[in-house]
């Protein structure tokens, strides 16, 4: 049984708030991200996960304004640490937070249980070989559309996961990537995007929130 003494023990951790309308939310992030790098090759699933994404904040932001409706069933792809997660369960969502890397599952679950969030289910989940039972109304993630390797596995995770009718609610920086992915999913889907500026001292960034709808006869 996963505990949080137990993390703890395993982990060195530092502590880092987060603040998503109005409430805060404190996630437990990697003291240093060395132990989690290969040394013989640094981009060898270099951990992504470990990072706090602007864009993790805007879906964080979205989901928790969004009205929590008890008979739908959300999966979120890509949890990394748990902030979108963990705000969305806050906001009455029942969620699936979801991940590959068996560090970031710990971290996952470790920073729903110390935000009061036990209810979460929190599950393994490769893009490309997905063995997860069930169907969602709502899928969520942000930063998914990173990689072009990744576009195949995520158009099949998505035919797989999401019921017909469903929705597909994205955040993502602004990269050619994600302009081919959108192109690509128009087929079937209808596509809305909304563009958001975020600015602190280190500069400006774009991003944009994506929202699909499944047609209901595909």
């Amino acid at each position: 049984m996963f505990t949080l003494e137990q993390f703890q023990r395993t982990y060195d951790t530092v502590t880092t708030p987060v603040k998503i309308n109005g409430q805060t939310i404190r996630l437990f992030t990697p003291a240093s991200i060395d132990r989690f790098i290969n040394p013989d090759d640094v981009m060898d699933n270099f951990p992504l996960w470990a990072k706090l994404w602007e864009a993790s904040g805007v879906l964080a932001g979205y989901l928790a304004g969004m009205p929590p409706d008890p008979t739908k069933t959300m999966l979120e792809i890509g949890c990394g640490l748990g902030v979108v997660g963990i705000a969305a369960a806050k906001a009455g969502h029942r969620i699936t937070m979801t991940e590959l890397n068996p560090d970031a599952l710990n971290f996952a679950r470790a920073n729903a249980l110390a935000n009061d969030c036990p209810e979460i289910a929190i599950e393994r989940l490769d893009w490309n070989a997905p063995q997860l039972e069930g169907r969602f109304d709502t899928i969520v993630g942000s930063e998914t559309v990173y990689k072009a390797e990744d576009i195949d596995g995520l158009e099949a995770m998505f035919d797989r996961y999401l019921n017909p009718g469903g929705t597909i609610i994205l955040a993502e920086g602004v990269r050619r990537t994600g302009v081919d992915f959108w192109d690509r999913m128009r087929d079937r889907y209808d596509v809305k995007a909304r563009r958001q500026t975020l600015r602190s001292n280190q500069g400006t960034m774009n991003l944009v929130l994506f929202q699909l709808q499944r047609r209901a006869d595909r």
